[in-house]
């Protein structure tokens, strides 16, 4: 089984990126963040072989989880402080999956600092209240946090910068605490393998990038995990014009 994750940045402007990932992975779930549309808005004709569970609103954050599987969506899915549409946990025969886009933040002390931990402490407090860590989960999606310095290009320059700060990475680890294990990293130790590059400068052509997309999973489904890679053939691109992230793509067998 393959499964995406893919902050699109838009998914009216990349239908098409999102076509060329299908066609080069042909993915049994896509999990797809900052879909920026309500979901009457999703351009679900465009991917016809999906169904498509829809969380969205207009313009800003947004997430959907396309699946050529049988599926039923959370009732009692996590709400964050203010009701933005950043998470869909979804139900499978053999796993749920939670599809989360984290917030952005912004500098230390500002209300968009303080949002983005509480979003962090609520999800966590979320998953103790109604799971185990021996509950099958996949969380994915971005997290707008790079968890360590290898993580980034550049730790000097980056240093304390939105996504490096102690505290947005204490948060990530408490997290991973509970009992997610980092597939990327846990397949590749070595290689630092960044989903987010900026726009200006062509950074990525120089690898001028940040690890913040992630897929975590339980202990149960570890030893379930193939292969984790960062497809950045489709955020290479120059058109249809790529998003700023790069997709993560996994082969889980069950």
């Amino acid at each position: 089984m393959i499964i995406t994750t893919f902050n699109v940045n838009s998914i009216r402007s990349r239908t098409d990126i999102v076509n060329l990932l299908i066609e080069k992975h042909n993915p049994e779930i896509i999990a797809l963040q900052e879909i920026k549309c309500t979901p009457d808005l999703f351009p679900n004709l465009a991917f016809p072989d999906y169904k498509c569970l829809v969380s969205g609103e207009k313009s800003y954050n947004g997430v959907a989880v396309c699946t050529k599987l049988d599926s039923s969506h959370f009732e009692n899915e996590f709400q964050d402080t203010v009701n933005q549409k950043r998470s869909l946990f979804v139900k499978f025969e053999n796993f749920i999956l939670m599809n989360i886009y984290f917030p952005h933040g912004d500098l230390r002390g500002t209300d968009k600092f303080y949002y983005k931990l509480d979003f962090y402490k609520k999800l966590l407090a979320f998953l103790k209240e109604n799971f185990t860590p021996n509950d099958p989960i996949i969380m994915l999606g971005d997290f707008n946090v790079a968890l360590t310095d290898f993580d980034v290009y550049d730790p000097q320059i980056l240093k304390d910068t939105i996504g490096t700060m102690p505290e947005e990475r204490k948060a990530l680890r408490e997290l991973l605490n509970y009992g997610f294990i980092d597939t990327y990293r846990h397949l590749h130790p070595n290689d630092p393998g960044f989903t987010w590059f900026n726009y200006i400068g062509g950074d990525i052509w120089k690898n001028k990038g940040m690890r913040i997309d992630y897929i975590l999973v339980t202990k149960p489904l570890i030893n379930k995990v193939k292969n984790v890679e960062v497809d950045l053939s489709l955020r290479k691109r120059r058109t249809p014009k790529p998003s700023d992230h790069a997709p993560l793509v996994m082969e889980i067998n069950f």
